[in-house]
């Protein structure tokens, strides 16, 4: 399922997030943890893959569209249990 938002509300989840749960989201997930932080605006392609974000600049910081929302999902649960 895919879904568009623009970055900053994608990094204002982030930054939402309780302490720890980018390591959380990579354990559930069995993702590499660079890769959830890539999903959520990293850059660090050389430990973690491409997540399939494509931003298109803009204002708000651009528009994001996501091709697969299973990352943001597991954030949004665990910030309704935080």
């Amino acid at each position: 399922m895919t879904k568009t938002i623009t970055f900053n509300e994608l990094r204002q989840i982030k930054d939402r997030l309780p302490d720890g749960s980018m390591q959380r989201i990579a354990e559930d997930l069995q993702l590499n943890v660079e890769t959830v932080r890539n999903y959520f605006g990293g850059t660090n392609f050389d430990e973690g893959k491409s997540t399939g974000i494509h931003v298109e600049q803009g204002p708000n910081g651009g528009i994001v569209e996501l091709d697969d929302t299973t990352i943001l999902d597991h954030a949004f649960r665990i910030l309704e249990n935080a």
